[in-house]
């Protein structure tokens, strides 16, 4: 699937990811244990469930996978994601900002707290390059992927002022 062709392109699931960053420059992020991205890096998140709202779903997602109780979150990026087998889906990123608290693991992944700084980019979604650095910056991000795999083929994104 080209770029060019996203005008009526629909998601097969709606997800959401939640960034939660600490004063002291710290953020938090999982070590996925199973489903798409196994072993990968990741900020934590999941479906949306039906008849769930995005915030609710971005709440559940971050107290299921990190034990962390949400603050304030604020929608910062739509990202649209196409597998050339045929999956698809929309993600909504969420931003909270909270000092650095316990963590608890699940059946799905290790939470952690990780300074910026060490942000291992070789372990995480080759599209979380292009946008997390502009949501941590405090930009509006809307992004189109297409994935071959865990290969990015194809990307586009556009940045805004919020």
């Amino acid at each position: 699937m080209a770029l060019k062709n996203w005008t009526d392109w629909q998601p097969v699931e709606r997800t959401v990811l939640i960034v939660l960053f600490a004063p002291d420059g710290q953020l938090l992020l999982i070590r996925k244990k199973r489903g798409l991205g196994v072993g990968k890096i990741t900020p934590p998140g999941g479906r949306i469930e039906p008849n769930e709202s995005e915030e609710d779903a971005a709440r559940r997602e971050l107290k299921e996978e990190t034990g962390v109780v949400a603050p304030a979150l604020h929608r910062r990026a739509r990202l649209c994601f196409q597998f050339v087998n045929g999956y698809s889906m929309e993600t909504l990123v969420f931003v909270g900002f909270q000092p650095p608290c316990k963590v608890t693991p699940c059946d799905e992944a290790d939470p952690f707290w990780l300074p910026w700084a060490h942000l291992p980019w070789n372990q995480v979604w080759a599209d979380d390059i292009l946008w997390l650095p502009a949501v941590q910056k405090g930009l509006f991000v809307q992004g189109w992927f297409v994935f071959k795999e865990d290969l990015m083929m194809e990307s586009r994104v556009n940045f805004s002022p919020l």
